[in-house]
């Protein structure tokens, strides 16, 4: 065997290696994920309710983050948070990324004034700040999950629409779409047997990178006072709290919720990330 041969069985060889170790690590991602998310949806309330005789206290073995002023326990309570976080974030990216496609499909596949409008929808949208824009939505709705829900679905869709509008703007002129046009096949059609599926993939990773957005704005208005109710266990209502107490020294009831928040994100752009280049075969071959 000469010398290339054995350097392209190599390459193969690392490749499929490295092809592995990013399906391992988007597994152990989603698996760490879904056990944080169903804690929480089975959780115990007495688990992270008020236990008076332990107020304030520090880390340790048998309160691993700690307590706060009213004696609950901040690990529970912080799992609590994340899994209703989570939940809260993949209802609206969801409801968002419907839109996108929506949006993005009709855009490239009509074109014209359709395209027009979209497009000034998508800039429309994006020249309001997130933050605000999802402040004001949820102040009209009376705040609430409805509000945070529905104010984050209607202001993430713009990034992933031109996505979408980009690869269906690009498979449009295959020759297959236009063999199916020729044959006398409705847009309506075309877009659900041809563009549809190719664009899938795309609308999957942009999908699952809505996610780390979704939670942090829900936590960010949440903190802010415009967000869930504060009787709610959410990471926005126990970072919104913990700031009341930081001065006294209770370091913990803000340093542990806010690493497993920022923990979270970063699971879900390394899945959304790690999925794009296993999905995309130019990245794929890097």
């Amino acid at each position: 065997m000469d010398k290339a041969s054995t350097a392209l069985m190599q390459s193969r060889k690392i490749r499929l290696n490295k092809r592995t170790q990013m399906v391992i690590v988007v597994g152990i991602a989603l698996f760490f994920l879904a056990v944080v998310t169903l804690a929480g949806i089975f959780m115990d309330p007495l688990a992270y309710g008020a236990d008076y005789s332990a107020k304030r206290l520090a880390p340790s073995s048998e309160h691993l983050f700690g307590t706060d002023y009213l004696g609950r326990d901040m690990f529970y309570r912080t799992v609590k948070g994340l899994s209703t976080s989570v939940l809260i974030g993949l209802l609206a990216a969801f409801i968002s990324s419907i839109i996108a496609l929506v949006l993005g499909i009709l855009s490239a596949t009509f074109g014209g004034k359709t395209d027009q409008f979209i497009n000034w929808l998508v800039d429309l949208c994006m020249g309001v700040p997130h933050l605000i824009l999802l402040i004001l939505i949820s102040i009209m709705l009376g705040g609430g999950i409805q509000g945070v829900v529905i104010g984050v679905a209607v202001t993430h869709w713009p990034n992933l629409t031109r996505v979408v509008r980009a690869e269906v703007m690009q498979i449009r002129s295959a020759h297959y779409v236009q063999v199916a046009r020729k044959f006398g096949k409705s847009r309506w059609a075309i877009a659900k047997d041809h563009i549809i599926p190719h664009v899938f993939p795309q609308y999957i990773v942009g999908l699952i990178l809505l996610f780390p957005h979704a939670i942090l704005h829900e936590a960010g208005i949440t903190f802010l006072g415009y967000g869930l109710p504060l009787d709610m266990p959410a990471i926005g209502i126990i970072l919104s709290e913990s700031m009341k107490h930081l001065a006294t020294g209770m370091w913990w009831l803000a340093f542990f919720p806010g690493l497993a928040l920022l923990l979270v994100v970063i699971l879900f752009d390394t899945i959304g990330d790690y999925l794009k280049m296993l999905i995309d075969p130019f990245e794929a071959h890097e």
